[in-house]
This record gives structure tokens, sequence and C-alpha cells, in this order.
């Protein structure tokens, strides 16, 4: 058993690397997900309930470390589907209220499950064998709480895998949440700061603008060094709205005028200008 248990782990580890979807994923790459895990979990169930275990301990173990990592797995995949199901459209204030209550209803329950929680965080072990072991039929206490629809079986469930399952599905997302949150301000930030200046553009003559390039990229300020003209030449061309396709016959010309730097040489003397302007008020 915890060998067909630890397999199942793997492919779906596996798959959540092939498709990048862990603590970042899309509400396509979820519901994926769930579809993956939820025949594989099925198969896990329909061994579990006619196996008998060899000892108390493996009993222990699957049902505190291998069920739990499984279920935990598709819960938290179930669970970004229906976040991102039930998402509003609205404006960017309205979507952070909805994270934000979800991150409240996490809070909730780990404040609602404390003991549990601290037991599971604080690897005790002295009371496994009553979260963790199945009951006979007609004795087994089940502690009030949401379930997972295959965990009403008493012979597939202790009733407190599936809290820690939910344990480790709401650590992974917590983190998907605030990821989501962080997201969403810095779109909001960019798209201000794009609106904010998208009006500047360089009115002087282009060969000056590529003059500066050549002399920013020469030395060594821009990316520590590690930038090519030609990158540089195209990021002046987005922030000025300005094509610097030429820029290379332009470099050439530079190098045969008398004055090689002519508008470094302006720059200087203009803010030089402006310092002893400064000074004399």
């Amino acid at each position: 058993m915890k060998r067909f248990a630890e397999e199942i782990l793997a492919k779906i580890d596996a798959e959540i690397r092939l498709r990048d979807c862990g603590v970042n994923s899309t509400m396509d790459n979820a519901l994926h997900m769930v579809r993956f895990i939820a025949p594989m979990y099925e198969q896990l169930r329909e061994m579990t309930i006619n196996y008998l275990f060899p000892s108390v301990e493996d009993e222990i173990c699957f049902f505190k470390e291998l069920k739990p990592e499984i279920l935990s797995k598709y819960i938290y995949f179930s669970k970004v589907y229906h976040i991102e199901l039930k998402c509003p459209d609205g404006s960017n204030d309205c979507i952070r209220e909805y994270l934000s209550a979800e991150l409240d209803k996490l809070t909730y329950f780990f404040r609602n499950n404390i003991e549990f929680y601290q037991y599971v965080r604080s690897q005790s072990t002295h009371l496994d064998n009553f979260y963790f072991t199945r009951k006979p039929i007609g004795t087994s206490i089940m502690p009030s709480f949401e379930s997972f629809q295959y965990d009403a079986d008493p012979l597939f469930s202790t009733g407190y895998d599936y809290k820690t399952a939910k344990i480790l599905c709401n650590k992974y997302l917590k983190v998907y949440l605030e990821n989501r949150m962080v997201k969403l301000n810095n779109a909001e930030y960019k798209t201000e700061r794009s609106s904010k200046f998208n009006s500047v553009c360089f009115t002087g003559k282009k060969n000056t603008l590529i003059e500066l390039g050549y002399a920013l990229v020469s030395s060594g300020d821009i990316n520590h060094g590690n930038i090519e003209i030609k990158e540089f030449m195209e990021y002046l061309s987005f922030v000025f709205n300005i094509d610097l396709g030429d820029y290379y016959d332009a470099y050439i010309a530079m190098k045969e005028r008398k004055n090689r730097t002519s508008y470094l040489s302006k720059l200087i003397e203009n803010l030089t200008k402006r310092m002893n302007e400064d000074d004399a008020k």
C-alpha cells in the first residue's frame, strides 16, 4: 500500500512540474489536475477499503502522511479552480476584497482547529492511535467538519486524515492567494505607471538619442555592463516611442564627425549653465 500511494504521489508531482501549476496555477491547469488526480484517488480508495494493514504503525503512516498528501493536492486544485471560477469580473478593488475574504476563511479554519493543527505541526504522536487508525464500524467517532465525498466511508478514513489534508492544502492555498494578490497589485501599479508616463517622449533629433544610448552602454552602468547595444536601443525606442532602427549607421557617422560627442558636450554645457544659474539665485 505504501508503494502504491508513493507511486501516485510521484505521478501527481511529475504532472505538476510538467504543467508548472503549483502555487501559480491557472483555472484551466487546476481543473486538469483535479481530473488527473481523481481516478488515482478512486483506485486508492478501492484498494484501501479491502486492505488489512500489517501493523498499526503502517496504518498510522498511511492515514497520517500518505493519504493526506494525495488528498491535499486534490483539495488544493479543486479550491483554486472554484476560487478562480467565482472570482468577480469587477474592479481591482472588488477582486482584492474577494481574495481577502478567501484568506480570511483560511485564518478561520486554522483558528477553529488550533489544537489539532498544533498537534500535527509539532509532529506529536501520542494520539496517533485515536486520530489515524480505522475503528470498527459502528464505533467510529467522526469529528464534525466539512468532508470530502469519499471520506464518509469509515473503511477509507479515520476522520482526521481529511483534516490533516486540509491543513496541508490550506498552507499552499495561502501562498497561492497571497501571490495572486501581489500579481494584482503589480498589474495595477504597471497600469498606473504606464498611464502616468505615456505622454513622455524624446523631442530632440534621433541621432542625439543614439549618441546618448551608446554613451550609457559604454559606461557599463546599464545592467552592470551586461547588455548589448541592440537591446538597449530597442529599449530606448520603446520608452520614448521613437524608431532607432538605423542606429549603427548613425554611430558610424558619429565617428566621422569633427566633434564625435557633440550632444554629450551640449548636455554638459546645459547642465553646467543650469547649476550656475541656480547658484546665482
